[in-house]
């Protein structure tokens, strides 16, 4: 990497950068990145209203490429609204991946950024085949301005696609764990509100619609160099310094459908695998409702208790299933994100989940709906009560 930033010295153009920079990985995208930046060009306010000019810039990363897409990119600069910064690397195979790219990506904006000076800088990213929603940037500057130092937006799926590429059953089968998904979001929110992130939110953490203000870009490692979800991996870091995250359902940005993807591992080769495999087990990262119900809980719990006496402390460690002292060290972390990463590795009650079966979907789903009912009885400003 220090090599990188040093041969960006020599590629940055001269003058300052618009305060934000949206950073976009790409490889062989010649086909997919003219809409995406077409998307950008036509980015107004949720109101309609055009931006202001210079509002944002764009730094398109084009690594290991054999389409093209750099010199159609550099083609389309001088008819788009936003400066582009065109990039090229050839990245060795053990760094040639989608975790790599963005980061660079991000990193070339940032230091862009950096370089001048820029008060109140935002680095945003997509994808090449995303397209953002017109008033994407907007609705993740808004969140921004509104005290948020990231914003997560939400990814959708372009229907025509989903429609062609995957069979009838697999749609459903998405459609119902997405509503499952959506029910254990709600429930906790209202469990264990966060007031930088309230309810409607969503849970999806990734690239594909990205916002984070520089200093909180900084101040959490930037963005790591892996493989596969080098988004949410950002996101558990940004968590460890307590920063404001925003699930901003706003903020949409459509991406393809497409079987065969950039990324070894990512969406496509899941969708492929779910064609083939439709009683695969559900997505790990849900769980039975009572479970979650009992993590949300102590989740709030633990937020309570954080630098509280010892004898405070030690009155709840049962319900972690743990000893007062253990649970007190546990806590005694520089972040409430550090300690609750802590606790939920070592609190029997939390370090394992039971996976979801897809045959337990649906009374799972009527077990979560039961369990929200009062809680969305309850006027937002009352506390809400425990079921």
């Amino acid at each position: 990497m220090p090599v990188f930033r040093e041969s960006l010295q020599l590629r940055l153009p001269p003058g300052p950068p618009p305060p934000a920079l949206v950073a976009i990985p790409a490889r062989d995208e010649a086909e997919a990145m003219p809409v995406c930046l077409a998307a950008l060009a036509a980015q107004a306010m949720p109101d309609g209203l055009p931006l202001a000019p210079g509002r944002f810039g764009v730094v398109l990363l084009v690594n290991n490429s054999r389409d093209g897409t750099a010199a159609l990119a550099r083609d389309m600069a001088g008819r788009l609204p936003f400066p582009l910064l065109v990039l090229e690397e050839s990245l060795p195979p053990e760094l040639a991946h989608a975790g790599e790219a963005r980061r660079r990506a991000m990193e070339a904006a940032a230091f862009w950024l950096e370089r001048d000076a820029v008060p109140d800088a935002v680095l945003l990213t997509t994808d090449a085949d995303g397209r953002p929603a017109r008033d994407w940037v907007a609705r993740n500057l808004l969140a921004l301005e509104a005290g948020a130092d990231a914003v997560l937006g939400l990814i959708t799926v372009d229907p025509e696609e989903h429609e062609r590429a995957l069979p009838a059953a697999l749609r459903q089968r998405s459609a119902e764990e997405e509503r499952y998904d959506s029910l254990l979001v709600e429930l906790a929110a209202r469990l264990d509100p966060d007031p930088a992130d309230p309810w409607p939110r969503h849970d999806c953490e990734s690239g594909a619609s990205m916002a984070v203000a520089l200093d909180a870009y900084r101040r959490a490692g930037g963005l790591p160099s892996q493989a596969l979800g080098e988004d949410r991996a950002f996101c558990d870091a940004l968590r460890r310094i307590d920063a404001r995250l925003r699930h901003a359902p706003e903020a949409v940005v459509v991406v393809s459908c497409r079987l065969h993807g950039r990324a070894q591992g990512g969406m496509a080769d899941t969708m492929r695998f779910l064609i083939g495999a439709t009683d695969a087990p559900i997505e790990g990262r849900l769980e039975p409702a009572l479970d979650a119900a009992r993590r949300y809980r102590l989740r709030a719990l633990a937020r309570r208790i954080f630098r509280a006496p010892l004898d405070a402390v030690a009155a709840e460690a049962a319900g972690f299933g743990l000893e007062g002292p253990a649970l007190a060290a546990l806590l005694a972390q520089p972040s409430f994100g550090r300690a609750w990463e802590a606790v939920a590795a070592a609190s029997p009650a939390l370090r394992q989940r039971t996976p979801l079966e897809r045959h337990d979907l649906l009374p799972e789903t009527r077990r979560v709906e039961a369990l929200l009912a009062p809680l969305r009885a309850v006027p937002a400003e009352t506390p809400n009560p425990v079921p």
